[in-house]
């Protein structure tokens, strides 16, 4: 049996985009065989309670206790360190992470220091209405000296209509104006790059085509499963 830390995921939110990251996880790591690929705990649960009906709309019950529950049956099972494939999703991440006693990664931080370590500074955050409603990653830019831009108003209800499109696989090549006049508007701010912080997004990632860097959480978020799970367990 392998010593080797098992990386527990918090998904479901949306399915497709955490089947997207297991596959990422399988494609990125160098196995030759079925046994050198990385042992996953996944909880695909679309049954999660809204993050948009909860956040934006405020109607809806909060997701934290059913990701609390979700969190603390990963560990259960054997998961030495968690993650939450949903940048939304984060605004509840303190109430996970205290209900375990394993690490749970926050993809808002390692997306941050990604880019800060490479030099960018001034980031166009691409994802839910939620982040700017909740602000979650304005503390997490100000730690790591980036300036956070957002789409104005009527670029940014576009951009929610195409990540329930995506959501709905509802997608079409019509919604390739919508991205690329997305794309074009972030650029008349004078964005340094583009930030993909809505794992729906992270899906349709290979149809962006942009002048700036484009950093994708969810790819971030694979690399760092795969090197943390090269670590081996402690008491082994």
């Amino acid at each position: 049996m392998s010593n080797h830390l098992t990386p527990g995921v918090i998904g479901g939110m949306g399915p497709e985009a955490t089947i997207d990251l297991m596959y990422r996880v399988f494609e990125q790591t160098p196995a030759t065989d079925d046994s050198g690929h990385i042992r996953l705990l996944v909880d695909n649960n679309p049954k999660v309670p809204s993050r948009i009906k909860a956040i934006i709309e405020g109607t809806g019950e909060s997701p934290a206790p059913c990701m609390v529950k979700m969190a603390q049956g990963l560990v259960n099972q054997g998961a030495d360190f968690l993650v939450i494939p949903c940048n939304t999703a984060h605004y509840y991440y303190q109430e996970v992470a205290s209900s375990v006693n394993v690490p749970v990664i926050n993809l808002l931080d390692i997306t941050a220091e990604t880019m800060r370590a490479l030099g960018y500074e001034k980031v166009g955050l691409l994802g839910s209405t939620a982040l700017q409603i909740t602000d979650i990653y304005g503390p997490v830019f100000n730690k790591h000296g980036l300036i956070p831009v957002y789409p104005d108003q009527h670029h940014q209800d576009d951009l929610m209509a195409l990540i329930k499109a995506i959501k709905a696989k509802s997608f079409t090549t019509a919604d390739l104006k919508t991205l690329n006049e997305l794309q074009h508007h972030m650029m008349s701010k004078g964005v340094d790059c583009l930030a993909l912080v809505c794992t729906e997004l992270s899906v349709i990632k290979d149809k962006i085509e942009c002048d700036v860097a484009v950093f994708d959480a969810v790819d971030i978020l694979s690399k760092e499963i795969i090197e943390r799970a090269q670590h081996t367990k402690p008491n082994l």
